[in-house]
């Protein structure tokens, strides 16, 4: 069973900048349900994600900045999480994943008590709505490679790069 916002769900929206292009963030009833990059696989219709008020973002905007500014390695924000029991508990796992760390699908399904499910937990980790902070980012093939991400595999590598102290998060263009 999937969930989703329901028919009646007050729904608002707003652009910030980062580093990796500007972020749509996007509200369900007040409470952080999206992040979207231009350009992302898996971004909801633009006409889906309400009306345009910056108001229920504000923390989320300041831990944005702390976090592209090198001050903050876990974010603590309320989300929703709208998706399968499964999905729902893959994303669980990935904000478990500390910060400059990386798993492999394999191992996340595995955590699950899964094992062979890693291409499960690759289309859930595809999935995610709120990238970044639930960094799914993190994630890589069971050989180190960088596989699949719906905001680029560009961005996946400057993520990374950022969190692991070898990049600046400097504005880019996208």
């Amino acid at each position: 069973m999937t969930t989703t916002p329901s028919p009646t769900a007050t729904r608002q929206h707003t652009v910030v900048d980062s580093p990796y292009g500007p972020l749509t963030l996007v509200a369900t009833d007040g409470v952080l349900a999206g992040l979207y990059m231009t350009g992302q696989r898996h971004r909801p219709p633009e006409e889906t994600f309400g009306e345009p008020d910056p108001r229920p973002f504000t923390e989320a905007m300041s831990q944005l900045d702390a976090y592209f500014a090198g001050e903050l390695r876990a974010f603590d924000l309320p989300l929703r999480l709208d998706g399968t029991p499964f999905q729902r508990s893959v994303w669980a796992q990935l904000q478990l994943i500390p910060y400059g760390e990386t798993r492999s699908y394999g191992e996340l399904a595995e955590n699950l008590g899964k094992p062979g499910a890693s291409r499960a937990v690759g289309l859930a980790n595809g999935k995610n709505p709120v990238g970044i902070i639930v960094p799914c980012h993190r994630v890589i093939g069971a050989s180190g490679s960088l596989t699949g991400y719906g905001g680029g595999l560009d961005r996946k590598q400057r993520l990374l790069a950022f969190e692991n102290g070898t990049e600046d998060a400097t504005p880019a263009l996208f």
